[in-house]
């Protein structure tokens, strides 16, 4: 079990950083005007997001397999996983809203401005500290 919960933080983290990332790329794209350095934004921004996904999987499926085959955070007195769960969704929910701006930049039909991309930004980190908080304290 230990082994999972290793690979899961791992994989956890790695993704974060892309959702991390992502948007500051976002930020980058959404003030450039040079188009040789926007389809260079463009290009990091199309890896780091399929790069990003691909880790987002064994993460999530390492999660279920420590519920499911191991029984964390199941039964009576578990309501922090609950909780937790529906934060892992709404992060997967912010994930997939990062490949639709991605593709909105491809498309060159970004609307928003950089400081809003700045704002968006912020969200995987109070996701992040959230979770974090939730898995260690197991406040209820």
């Amino acid at each position: 079990m230990l082994w999972i919960k290793a690979l899961h933080i791992v994989f956890i983290v790695s993704w974060f950083a892309g959702l991390f990332y992502l948007p500051r790329i976002f930020v980058n794209l959404a003030q450039e005007s040079e188009a040789v350095a926007a389809a260079r934004l463009l290009g990091m921004a199309r890896r780091l997001y399929r790069f990003t996904s691909i880790l987002a999987v064994p993460a999530v499926l390492l999660g279920v397999w420590l519920m499911v085959g191991y029984g964390i955070g199941v039964g009576p007195g578990n309501g922090w996983m609950h909780a937790k769960l529906g934060l892992v969704v709404l992060t997967i929910g912010y994930h997939h809203a990062c490949g639709s701006l991605l593709k909105k930049f491809e498309m060159g039909k970004n609307r928003r401005s950089h400081t809003w991309y700045r704002w968006f930004n912020e969200v995987p980190v109070l996701l992040l500290l959230a979770i974090v908080i939730l898995v260690i304290v197991k406040p209820f």
